[in-house]
């Protein structure tokens, strides 16, 4: 493997498993072992660097409010300063997969703390997750499971836990969604505090004995009085449950899938690819590790570059990390916090507990308008360290003359390594060429041939491939 697919191969790794990073940290990946690279990414690092003191004390609100946007901010800040990409990337996944919304909860710090369970639990067991998940106050009121009593029960998360955080549609009867209902009454939440008396405080979970429906269930083919644990444990066991929780990987990570309601009909676009992840899954006993770990040193994964839309929160993390823009406290971050629902992604509050649609979905005029701008705008920003750094390396790559098309060439191999078709080429090089060759031996020539790098850089951010990663 040449150097330059080396590091394509590091610079796609550092897009999925994370967010990106800068060329410089790319290449010096590159010349590491990339099954290393992998592992050490698994690997929970120290995030004490994560500075939230400073953050907090640049936005105060954003430690614990109800104001969205503050919270926002708060973990948007994370995905840019966190010194574990995947373990952040994975919390992306499960608040996707787990969608819960802050416009019923209205809580934004109760979000954050379902989002902190995502974070701490997201990349061990997907049974203990989904445990979790089941005494979450955020999902439990979001769900009416609040309101799910052994004389009166609410089908609404009994009804979710099978179709969208397990096993999807056609997998189940109405029957088994009344006995899972059933077998959760009584897992509750207690009355908190209100926040004008002593500040901001969480829904506690409780769990209600006296409400607890003992009587015997009939669910999935087992017979016995279940309780929502056991229930789970016996979700876990489906192959329905493998192949669904393994699709959606797929799509987060690989490559885009067809919409979630579309699965029972539409079949995955590498079944084999999900067989696999399967077995994994199955095998390590449902950790997600162990099938991240197959994932990202399977050639399926290493053949799938620029085959996803990238989400807006990839799109705005991603561009900040390689233009260096905004890696830490910066009065700005109030505004930016807000930037990904500009996008059609407002985190903390997805349209519906179905979460967002995927892949093409995030490309209409107005969100695509909003991205091509936010990347534009900064990567054309001389101003920026890694804009900077960027420009030096293409520079250095070709002596003390250059031609358009060299500049060309250079701009798409720093932002990828990126193919970009024929007639988008010829359109970069048209825009190069505007006063023909650089002279970079003289400090005009060298301005003007920097000037040029960032229009070049800035229409490349329009581009059909750029949006993809």
């Amino acid at each position: 493997m040449s150097s330059t697919e080396k590091i394509a191969l590091m610079s796609h790794l550092m897009r999925r498993a994370g967010f990106g990073a800068p060329r410089a940290e790319i290449e010096k990946l590159a010349e590491l072992d990339y099954e290393s690279v992998v592992e050490s990414m698994l690997v929970p690092r120290d995030d004490s660097e994560v500075d939230l003191a400073t953050l907090y004390r640049y936005h105060p609100a954003s430690e614990r409010t109800q104001n969205i946007g503050a919270s926002q901010l708060n973990w948007l800040y994370r995905m840019v300063t966190t010194t574990n990409p995947l373990r952040e990337k994975m919390t992306l996944f499960w608040h996707h997969v787990f969608a819960t919304g802050d416009s019923k909860v209205e809580c934004s710090y109760q979000m954050l703390e379902q989002i902190e369970l995502f974070r701490n639990g997201g990349m061990g067991s997907y049974r203990d997750l989904l445990l979790d998940l089941a005494k979450d106050p955020a999902m439990l009121y979001w769900l009416d499971q609040n309101e799910n009593h052994k004389r009166a029960p609410n089908e609404n998360f009994g009804r979710e836990i099978l179709e969208l955080f397990s096993m999807g549609t056609s997998n189940y009867t109405e029957k088994d969604v009344f006995e899972c209902s059933r077998a959760f009454t009584g897992w509750s939440m207690g009355v908190k505090i209100h926040h004008l008396l002593w500040g901001p405080h969480l829904w506690p979970f409780e769990f209600h004995p006296e409400d607890h429906d003992t009587g015997q269930k009939s669910f999935l083919g087992n017979i016995g009085q279940f309780n929502g644990e056991e229930i789970i444990d016996i979700i876990v066991e489906q192959p329905a449950c493998h192949r669904f929780i393994m699709r959606h990987l797929y799509n987060f990570f690989v490559a885009d899938e067809p919409q979630v309601p579309a699965w029972p009909i539409e079949p995955p676009r590498d079944p084999k690819a999900i067989e696999a992840m399967c077995e994994v899954f199955v095998s390590s006993g449902y950790d997600m590790t162990s099938v991240l770990r197959y994932l990202f040193n399977a050639e399926f994964f290493k053949n799938s570059q620029y085959q996803k839309v990238r989400n807006p929160a990839e799109v705005i993390v991603g561009t900040l990390l390689m233009t260096g823009d905004m890696l830490g406290p910066d009065p700005r971050w109030g505004e930016l916090g807000k930037e990904t629902g500009y996008m059609g992604q407002a985190l903390l509050d997805p349209p519906s507990v179905e979460g967002w649609h995927t892949g093409k979905e995030w490309i209409n005029s107005g969100a695509l308008i909003n991205r091509v701008n936010f990347m534009a705008d900064r990567v054309s920003d001389l101003d920026l360290p890694g804009v900077k750094d960027l420009v030096n390396r293409i520079a250095s790559s070709n002596g003390k003359t250059m031609t358009p098309e060299h500049l060309v060439n250079g701009c798409l191999d720093m932002v990828g390594p990126m193919a970009v078709e024929e007639d988008t080429r010829k359109e970069l090089v048209s825009l190069a060429e505007t006063g023909g060759s650089m002279d970079l031996s003289t400090e005009a020539g060298y301005q003007d041939f920097s000037n040029r790098v960032t229009e070049v850089f800035g229409m490349i951010a329009g581009t059909r491939e750029y949006q993809f990663g």
